[in-house]
């Protein structure tokens, strides 16, 4: 049976007044288990507190929506409390802590795409909460703790019973969360809405890649990442990963097109894309998008921390390296047909403006 590659929404899994947790299931998006990939979203309301975690499996945060505070803390170091926006990517290696916090009105919506080849669940994220009612702790009995923390089993209780809420809570608009520090921010977060181009194609689109040159800790992770922004109309080169990476695209905005072929020259999708639509491209398949009349952007990990892609279209395409005789005789044309195909794409684009 063929695998379906269809766009997927992601579900609530848990939540309350603070906010809610949503993923995407392996069960509607096999290429999740097949790729050993996690998503998720964090949705925080004013005030909304996403406890102290650690996860399974390494990740890339990105901030979709609104302003907050992430804590974060790597193995044997100090917290770093980072004020967090729109547009920002955070790198999660294994074994960091973080919790989030949002005290705007606008609700705070965080995305993260990871690897899960050493989790407990391929293609789903497990996390392993420090308090509540699922928290490490209320799985010890008061006698370890009390020998744990040094502290009179009372106590424990105390510690351990008090937070009756799971993953996320509202505390009260008075309470005060540490405040974030500016240099923490240094080889942590990266706003790709503000960091350098990479491509910048007029009319057509632009792209921000996030790799260990620009946030070293993707190198920890084992995955890059980029942002990319096609205006209106204009068509994403077809193309594919030619390291053996996947790539996880997050539609952020606006809507489009999206064909992706696979072996045999097989068309395995074709289908209309829009916001908070999460879909995979497999393993050398290519891939290409057109935007709507509003434009698309989208959000993409791909499974290597420095990818390398090969496009189909452009002067940079393999098509332009290929000799004009190669060409004739593969696609059994004339010269001249040739010569048409060569001289048509001569800049250097993967984003094409409607014509």
């Amino acid at each position: 049976m063929e695998t379906d590659l269809s766009p997927k929404l992601a579900k609530k899994v848990y939540g309350g007044d603070g906010g809610a947790y949503y993923a995407w299931c392996p069960e509607e998006l096999p290429m999740l288990r097949q790729g050993n990939i996690g998503a998720a979203k964090l949705a925080l309301e004013k005030n909304g507190f996403a406890l102290p975690r650690y996860s399974d499996s390494a990740k890339v945060a990105y901030v979709l929506q609104g302003s907050g505070v992430a804590g974060v803390v790597l193995p044997e170091k100090e917290e770093k409390v980072v004020a967090i926006k729109k547009g920002d990517a955070i790198a999660l290696p294994f074994g960091v802590v973080t919790w989030w916090y949002n005290k705007e009105d606008t609700e705070l919506v965080v995305l993260f795409l990871g690897d899960t080849k050493t989790g407990h669940k391929a293609g789903s994220f497990t996390d392993f909460y420090l308090t509540g009612s699922n928290g490490i702790f209320t799985g010890f009995t008061t006698e370890f703790a009390s020998r744990a923390w040094n502290l009179e089993e009372s106590v424990v209780k105390t510690l351990v019973e008090s937070q009756t809420a799971e993953g996320i809570v509202k505390l009260d608009a008075g309470f005060k969360l540490p405040e974030p520090r500016s240099e923490h921010r240094n080889g942590l977060a990266l706003n790709c809405e503000e960091a350098p181009l990479d491509v910048d194609i007029k009319d057509g689109g632009k792209v921000v890649v996030l790799n260990t040159k620009n946030l070293p800790l993707v190198g920890e992770v084992g995955f890059g990442a980029d942002l990319v922004r096609i205006y209106g109309h204009s068509m994403c080169s077809p193309g594919f990963s030619c390291d053996s990476a996947l790539q996880v695209t997050y539609i952020i905005r606006g809507s489009g097109r999206a064909q992706i072929v696979g072996v045999d020259g097989k068309r395995v999708l074709e289908t209309t894309v829009k916001a908070g639509n999460l879909f995979i491209v497999p393993r050398f398949f290519v891939v290409s998008k057109i935007a709507d009349a509003d434009g698309l952007d989208w959000f993409s990990i791909v499974t290597t921390p420095d990818p390398i892609f090969t496009h189909m279209a452009g002067r940079t395409s393999v098509w332009k390296a290929l000799s004009p005789e190669v060409l004739q005789a593969s696609f059994k044309v004339s010269p001249e047909v040739e010569q048409q195909f060569r001289s048509k794409r001569t800049a250097e684009e993967i984003f094409f403006p409607p014509n």
